[in-house]
């Protein structure tokens, strides 16, 4: 935090106090203002609870930045802090929008006023930042309060939250200091006598700009006429601030101007640090009389432009119009001989890289690596000792330096090559990714005679395995991944355990649970051990899709909790297929709330997610949900936006998945000929069995379930084979053969039963009802389950009833179109008297969706308020 000056500023800081129960305060104006200083002045002075983050350009990296962020806000609890950190540093790091929604999410239970600062606010230059901050400000608790301090208009809708009155604003008009504010501050001045006309004459010279009075200030020291050194102030302000800024340096000792050009490369600072650039080579130069603490102390008890960065005075940074000309005083140094060598700038540079890393600070000391142009020492260090700082959320960083090195500097390092690639397969630039490693296959075919390449090769492999997996290439999956595990160091864990969760999901995808089991576990083993968080959570989400598939619900859902409870709270957004598998397993419970709170969450957490058609496939479990419940025009909006998505992005794996949904919604409105169609088209056998079923085509429809049975029994699916065993007694069942059909039910029954399935029967509608009763009375030995499955079939069968005789009931009366059944439901909650915001908690809603609810129901019931509807509702019979 900036160090508090001695001159109050009592309007300033009445305007500040008022501004707390707005959202936000911008102050804005050129360097040298005084800016930071007038908020530390503020804020010592009002004592409230704050975080102060002051930005560089650095920052521009979002894993930075919030890093940054959730260090510096003090409405965090520690445990949040570790959450949020550790998703920052997983391999799939969040967006963010939605880094700031968890932090928000944990804000929420902090009711004591605080404050955040963010300083140097103009070095933010990507949109998606911006956005990211003005979602911040708009969602933040009302305790709460944003003050952004920037050389420039931030980039943020200021004009909407002008209208909303949550905005105060502070202007280089508003922090020029009048007369009396000049007078005050020269008069605190040890050893300076200016009388009222000097003063004044300053004062209108520099236009009250703060820091031409402060630098006028330290060059008038020791004047021996001051009167006539103000006469030849003149000038615009970039020339007062070069001629004075150069005025106060040559007033220092050389030891003092030694010291801060040297340091001057430095974004902050601590002692030892500056020891550390200070330090003689050979004795050839004199060690400096003061320590790196001692002068750090000094030159700001003189106030000499430095700024601490913390309550314990412990970390600094130069103000940056002074950085800026130490900088380039530096630059413009010559450096001749072998004495002048810590006078380099690269030379530098490497000093501090040596000092960050020792002291555990590797980001720091890769950035002063690659500055300074130590090309071995900044990839040694971007290797990361077995940890390459690419899997510790240091992507943007990594790639910035590695898209600065030529094709030239990249071939005679194969390393940097590799994990090139793996940073950009990171980022989803999966055909770049792939660009890097051509021509690396001449030095692979090393890696049977050498060791260090063979782990080299393994790391390639990795890369492509992954790539593959993106494109759910089984086979090039399981090449690459085998060969990436049998080259990869077993110390490697990061890549052996990438390589291993690309090879269970490889298995998964043939339908080799055993093996998809066994690669997993290896995968999370590996990963816990190193705290690769993204990796734990994705192995086991595997694991638990293994024993979905294999009719184990029981497990499968502890299974998708566990990997939920490691994924955080708010969870990462690679947990967006536990949530999908929780969502359907709930469903298959016939727990539809449920199922529908999982599948919301699981379809909001794939939005973040870049380059993968997890959003398309949770969409489908909606638009499946929405169509069992009825909502089939809400079914048909979700299906016609996922096939928009799937083509325009080519996801083409999820085209059979949207025909399928497509050829129900086709049956749901009576064209079985148009269903028929496609189900052949994408060869959907159950689809095509239900379609011939409804079709009263009971014999058609075993036929079409034949395939399906030979390939469940050879690939050993088994959630396929209960499905198909189901349907097959149904067709029986339909086709007359009843015992047959009791038969195979009861083998459903017993396979079913230890799981809870419930769903799997209800869906088969009123055939299922009165196999279920044939099975009761045949008394199998699942007598109980099945008797329990029959009071549920015939509850949906009163439910559907209910539906159907309420549309007629409906259509009797004025009504410009049915209420839907989900438009039933708010509409019901709306006569208890429940709020929107409610109405969506019981309902598992956005705001948004329950305000276009009720837009619905008021156009549909000609109505316009709440009452009204409800009573419009009473009186057409409708409630």
């Amino acid at each position: 935090m900036p160090k508090a000056g001695t001159v109050v500023r009592p309007r300033l800081f009445e305007q500040l106090n008022e501004s707390l129960s707005r959202k936000l305060t911008v102050i804005s104006a050129a360097a040298g203002y005084g800016k930071s200083t007038l908020v530390g002045e503020w804020i010592a002075a009002c004592k409230l609870p704050f975080g102060w983050l002051s930005l560089d350009a650095g920052d521009n990296d979002p894993d930075r930045l919030f890093a940054h962020l959730i260090c510096a806000w003090q409405g965090l609890s520690p445990h949040a802090r570790e959450s949020l950190l550790a998703w920052l540093q997983s391999q799939q790091s969040p967006s963010p929008d939605y880094i700031v929604a968890a932090m928000l999410h944990h804000t929420t239970t902090v009711s004591d006023p605080c404050i955040l600062v963010l300083d140097d606010y103009h070095v933010i230059e990507s949109d998606s930042l911006h956005k990211a901050i003005a979602f911040f400000i708009e969602r933040m608790p009302a305790h709460m309060h944003v003050v952004i301090v920037t050389r420039e208009e931030p980039r943020l809708p200021l004009a909407r939250l002008r209208v909303q009155k949550q905005l105060t604003e502070i202007r280089a008009a508003d922090l020029r200091f009048t007369p009396a504010e000049a007078t005050a501050f020269f008069a605190q001045l040890d050893g300076l006598t200016l009388g009222e006309d000097d003063i004044l004459q300053l004062q209108s010279r520099t236009e009250g700009w703060i820091a031409g009075l402060q630098l006028a200030a330290l060059s008038l020291q020791g004047q021996e006429d001051p009167s006539e050194y103000i006469q030849s102030f003149t000038g615009t302000h970039s020339f007062v601030v070069d001629y004075l800024l150069e005025e106060v340096l040559q007033q220092q000792s050389h030891a003092i101007q030694s010291f801060l050009m040297r340091t001057s490369i430095l974004d902050r600072m601590c002692g030892s640090l500056c020891d550390a650039l200070l330090e003689a080579d050979d004795g050839e130069q004199e060690a400096p009389s003061l320590s790196g603490q001692e002068t750090l102390e000094l030159l700001e008890r003189a106030n000499l432009f430095l700024i601490p960065l913390d309550h314990e005075r412990r970390w600094y940074r130069y103000h940056h119009l002074f950085a800026d000309l130490l900088r380039q005083r530096l630059g413009r140094r010559r450096t001749g001989s072998a004495r002048d060598l810590t006078w380099r700038p690269a030379e530098l540079h490497i000093r501090a890289s040596e000092w960050f890393e020792q002291h555990g600070l590797e980001l720091e000391a890769f950035h002063h690596a690659a500055t300074g142009g130590d090309l071995e020492r900044a990839a040694r260090l971007l290797e990361g000792k077995g940890m390459p700082l690419l899997f510790r959320g240091m992507v943007s960083p990594v790639l910035r330096w590695l898209d600065s090195l030529t094709e030239a500097e990249l071939d005679a390092r194969p390393s940097l090559r590799v994990l090139y690639a793996s940073g950009l397969l990171m980022t989803g630039r999966m055909s770049e990714a792939e660009q890097k490693l051509h021509g690396l296959d001449p030095v692979l075919r090393l890696a049977e005679k050498e060791e260090g390449v063979r782990d080299l090769a393994g790391h390639v492999a990795s890369v492509r395995a992954a790539i593959a997996v993106s494109r759910h290439q089984a086979e090039e999956i399981v090449i690459e991944a085998q060969r990436a595990l049998e080259y990869l160091h077993p110390d490697n864990l990061p890549v052996r355990a990438a390589a291993s969760w690309a090879l269970g999901y490889a298995y998964q995808l043939q339908g080799n649970r055993d093996l998809a089991r066994q690669y997993y576990s290896e995968a999370r083993e590996n990963s816990q051990k190193i705290r690769h968080v993204a990796i734990a959570v994705m192995a086991t989400i595997g694991a638990g899709y293994i024993e979905e598939s294999g009719n184990q619900l029981v497990a499968a859902a502890e299974t998708y909790r566990q990997a939920l409870e490691w994924a955080g709270n708010p969870p990462m957004p690679a947990a967006c297929d536990a949530h999908l598998g929780l969502a359907r397993i709930s469903y298959e419970w016939n727990d539809l709330v449920e199922a529908w709170r999982h599948g919301k969450l699981a379809a909001e957490l794939a939005q973040h997610l870049e380059h993968t058609d997890k959003f398309i496939e949770a969409e489908l479990f909606l638009a499946r949900l929405s169509l069992t419940q009825g909502e089939t025009s809400e079914a048909e909006a979700i299906v016609t936006r996922a096939k928009q998505s799937a083509r325009l992005q080519r996801y083409d794996r999820q085209l059979p998945n949207i025909a399928e949904l497509q050829a129900m919604l086709l049956l749901r409105r009576g064209d079985r000929d148009g269903a028929a169609r496609l189900a052949r088209s994408h060869k959907l056998h159950m689809c095509l069995a239900r379609v011939c079923l409804a079709q009263g085509e009971p014999l058609a429809a075993l036929k079409a379930l034949e395939p399906l049975r030979v390939k469940a029994e050879q690939s050993g699916s088994m959630a396929i084979g209960l499905q198909t065993m189901v349907l097959q007694a149904r067709a029986q069942y339909e086709s007359g053969e009843r015992t047959a059909a009791v038969q195979a039910l009861a083998e459903a029954l017993k396979i079913a039963e230890p799981e809870g399935f419930v769903r799997l029967f209800l869906d088969e509608g009123k055939s299922m009802t009165g196999l279920l009763r044939d099975s009761v009375a045949n008394g199998s030995s699942s007598h109980a389950y099945a008797a329990r499955l029959l009071a549920e079939t015939e509850a949906e069968e009163c439910r559907r009833a209910a539906v159907s005789g309420l549309a007629s009931k409906q259509a009797a009366h004025p009504l410009i179109e049915p209420l839907s059944p989900r438009e039933l439901e708010v509409l019901r909650l709306i006569a208890q008297g429940c709020s929107n915001r409610e109405i969506g908690e019981r309902l598992f809603l956005a705001l948004s969706t329950v305000k276009g609810y009720n837009r619905n129901i008021f156009d549909k019931l000609q109505v316009s308020r709440r009452t009204e509807a409800v009573a419009r509702a009473r009186e057409w019979g409708v409630l």
